[in-house]
């Protein structure tokens, strides 16, 4: 079995191994006409039990070829343009190529005696990183494995600092608006803090934060002897792409003196962006950011990082152990990633960061977001156009939500059906997936764009096969009730 072990001697096996499956990827990618295959989980399940894991095949190109059956056949491709389903991107091949050395090497990110220069180049890009958002010569971060954690780990620092902490959480209060990520009311959950603890703040109709509301909903906090810990704006929201008012809030986090988070998961492209870095304007003024660069930088998952404008308040997530960052090492200066995380074990995912950089350079990273940001303002105006659809409201970053409104449909809950039949039908035959969503309790359709293969011959394409399913749906309901 030592065989298998990636070492000196078995360095041609390395090779020829991860070679085959490299060949085999890259047809499966030249080959894919569709996002998906159709196939369901009743079809697949029986597929994958039936698999003995206890009896090994002993061969790489068996197990690749087992694989294809069980994976590779059915997967949902990301890379191709009519995927236009959640927040997720095609993937630049130099940070493929950065995952595939990073895997190999296995450094791990927690100590600098597991990484070494691993450390610097996480340390050297949350610095470019703090850079582009202008937090200041205080500012730090971490790596993490996504922007749930990267909420997290910024609102758990928020509420250590929090100005006049009561004794009890409970007292503590997070504001951020209605269309916010759902990780927000998860994290106040993690941290302890009450169930009333989120206020939701009420968004206009272009889905940004009422920072009227806002103000409105401090003043009261205040009133009632609770105490305001953060506010979480958004800078792109799941659904719309929306950006807060980050200008406006930042005034009134410091008007109470409350943490500023702002969740740029989504936007965080808009920081390599020639064209539209200006829709973050206000984002310097934050006390701590998330950023996902696998969701607008092209970047394999997980890769993601949070900001803090004041490198002291990451002191909320040190702890030392002697057998693994001990207090004299900080006090030699020996740079330890784990002083720093939520996480202890971490993988060296700035490296395909780091590679995507040194490879294509920034202002590549941003054309290619332009590029999907351009393709939305099209999509925009080809939906508005079109009687088949309404479309909720105009895009800030590469987002549509609207809902097809078949002519032979007139209750409400029948074009919500219909809807939600025509997404479940397309994903069904694979030509193309589109996620869906709720607006006012009305059931709508998604379209994520972060493909800049994508055209708009793509997106007029799947509305008339989503128009097609709808009126296909309500013409078999017709036939059912007759």
């Amino acid at each position: 079995m030592r065989s298998h072990l990636l070492n000196d001697t078995t360095a041609e096996h390395y090779r020829r191994s991860v070679t085959a499956g490299v060949e085999r990827v890259a047809a499966k990618l030249a080959a894919t006409d569709r996002p998906f295959t159709g196939i369901s989980v009743d079809e697949l399940s029986p597929v994958v039990d039936a698999i003995d894991l206890d009896r090994p095949l002993g061969d790489a190109s068996a197990a690749l070829d087992e694989l294809d059956r069980v994976y590779l056949r059915d997967a949902v491709y990301f890379h191709h343009p009519r995927y236009l389903g959640h927040l997720n991107c095609p993937v630049v091949i130099p940070a493929v190529l950065g995952e595939a050395v990073l895997s190999a090497v296995n450094s791990s990110l927690d100590t600098w005696d597991q990484s070494a220069g691993g450390t610097l180049i996480e340390r050297r890009l949350i610095d470019w990183t703090a850079a582009r958002i202008g937090l200041g010569p205080a500012a730090d971060g971490i790596f993490t494995s996504g922007g749930t954690q990267s909420n997290l780990q910024a609102l758990l620092l928020a509420r250590e600092e929090a100005k006049s902490r009561p004794e009890h959480f409970t007292r503590l209060r997070i504001f951020t608006s209605e269309c916010s990520h759902f990780s927000v009311q998860k994290s106040a959950k993690l941290l302890g803090l009450g169930p009333d603890s989120v206020v939701s703040v009420p968004v206009g109709q272009n889905k940004r934060m009422q920072t009227v509301a806002l103000a409105r909903a401090l003043e009261q906090c205040v009133a009632e002897g609770d105490v305001p810990m953060a506010v979480v704006a958004t800078a792109g929201t799941t659904d719309f792409g929306s950006i807060d008012p980050l200008p406006e809030i930042a005034a009134l986090c410091d008007q109470y003196s409350t943490w500023m988070h702002v969740d740029a998961a989504y936007g965080c492209g808009l920081l390599a962006s020639r064209e539209r870095r200006h829709l973050l304007d206000g984002i310097e003024h934050a006390d701590s950011v998330t950023v996902d660069y696998h969701k607008s930088f092209f970047q394999p998952v997980s890769s993601s990082a949070v900001l803090v404008r004041d490198r002291v308040t990451l002191r909320h997530a040190t702890y030392h152990a002697e057998y693994l960052n001990p207090q004299r090492m900080a006090e030699e200066r020996i740079p330890n990633q784990v002083d720093k995380s939520l996480q202890t074990t971490r993988r060296f995912d700035a490296l395909k960061l780091w590679m995507t950089l040194r490879v294509m350079g920034a202002d590549g990273i941003g054309e290619l977001f332009d590029e999907v940001c351009d393709l939305a303002a099209e999509g925009w105006r080809l939906l508005t156009a079109d009687p088949r659809f309404d479309v909720v409201v105009e895009p800030q970053l590469s987002t549509l939500v609207f809902r097809c409104i078949p002519a032979s449909a007139t209750a409400p809950a029948e074009i919500d059906r219909a809807n939600l039949y025509a997404r479940k039908a397309l994903f069904a035959s694979g030509e193309a997936v589109v996620a869906g969503t709720k607006v006012g309790g009305r059931q709508y359709l998604k379209f994520t764009l972060l493909n800049p293969e994508t055209t708009a011959r793509d997106i007029a394409a799947v509305l008339d096969l989503i128009a097609g399913h709808a009126e296909q749906y309500l013409g078999d309901s017709l036939d059912r009730a007759s």
